[in-house]
């Protein structure tokens, strides 16, 4: 029985991959991820150029990803069985299986829902840097000082929980905008923190946009986030 390495490939940019994880992704003899039917897989892009010529790729192609609420049961009915047919194809590996994880495999990563399922001995996670903090080094600006609280949301939450998160905290990062855009804009409208706000797409990859989230209208891509820096104690 092989053994599956969950590697976390950083925040986009492949030169902010651990040494590690560069290391193992090229040694790999079998390489998984996850990824849309149809689309490539942000994972897979990441690593474009980097594979073993005669590595075995296994997209994990999820059955549901925004089209049902995940507050709809139907959501878990359709990614439950998903979840437990990779994780008896990966424990019945004769090798070892690398599987990518963007950002950190333990921060909101799907890999979670695998590990979960597979036995603790045979899984390795190796840490990456989270897409957060590439994103708040693009504002170029500290997101903390002194003794500031760091909250960070998913956008998915209710309006009312998301408001109440917002007016409690000093520095903030919002993840898994998307459709969610316009609820979060009128949330931080209402708590006076807008003009605080700024949205950071594709953070460290070459797209990456910086703007203050008060100018952004409608959607935002799936890889953003918002960050509102704090304003603490400093010397």
């Amino acid at each position: 029985m092989g053994k599956v390495i969950c590697i976390g490939l950083g925040p986009g940019d492949p030169e902010l991959m651990s040494v590690k994880a560069h290391r193992l992704l090229g040694s790999a003899r079998i390489v998984a991820y996850f990824r849309k039917p149809g689309r490539e897989g942000q994972a897979r892009r990441m690593v474009e150029g980097l594979l073993a010529p005669d590595a075995t790729e296994w997209p994990m192609e999820y059955p549901v990803t925004t089209e049902i609420p995940v507050h709809d049961p139907a959501y878990n009915a359709a990614l439950a069985p998903f979840y437990d047919a990779w994780a008896a194809k990966l424990q019945a590996a004769d090798q070892d299986v690398v599987v990518l994880c963007e950002g950190d495999p333990f921060l909101y990563g799907s890999f979670m829902h695998l590990q979960s399922r597979l036995p603790a001995g045979m899984v390795e996670v190796v840490p990456g840097i989270p897409g957060m903090v590439g994103c708040w080094n693009a504002t170029g600006q500290p997101v903390t000082w002194g003794d500031d609280v760091l909250t960070v949301l998913p956008a998915t939450l209710p309006e009312s929980e998301l408001a109440r998160r917002v007016s409690d905290t000093d520095a903030l990062v919002v993840m898994k905008i998307g459709r969610n855009f316009e609820k979060l804009r009128r949330v931080l409208a209402d708590a006076g923190r807008l003009a605080d706000a700024w949205l950071v797409e594709h953070g460290t990859m070459p797209a990456q946009k910086v703007r203050h989230l008060a100018d952004v209208q409608g959607e935002a891509p799936y890889f953003s986030i918002a960050i509102i820096h704090g304003k603490g104690r400093r010397p």
